[in-house]
């Protein structure tokens, strides 16, 4: 049985958004790979006495949206924005990409 780039698309854009709003607020509140080594070789602190950090200053802090009281329902949002966000930009780029190379 084949299935169509499209239907693997679609399949994967619901896959990614449940995962994102129904999985990600019982992620783990534990820090990341990332800040655990920032922190354990000292330049999380370093980062943070520059003034803002870079997550304070993201659009969508500390994976949760800002303003939202319920803490679940905050990073479920943040993950819907997040994942919406980056397959409209991917799928734009794509378009893009293959209007011109018909034109090439």
């Amino acid at each position: 049985m084949k299935i169509s780039n499209r239907s693997f698309i679609i399949a994967a854009v619901f896959v990614s958004l449940f995962l994102a709003v129904f999985i990600s607020p019982f992620a783990s509140s534990s820090p990341d790979g990332l800040e655990k080594v920032a922190a354990e070789k000292g330049f999380m602190e370093h980062a943070e006495a520059e003034g803002v950090t870079a997550w304070e200053a993201s659009p969508i802090p500390d994976y949760a949206m800002p303003g939202v009281k319920n803490e679940k329902a905050a990073t479920a949002l943040a993950g819907l924005i997040g994942t919406g966000s980056i397959f409209v930009i991917g799928y734009a780029l794509a378009k893009l990409m293959a209007k011109k190379n018909k034109t090439a």
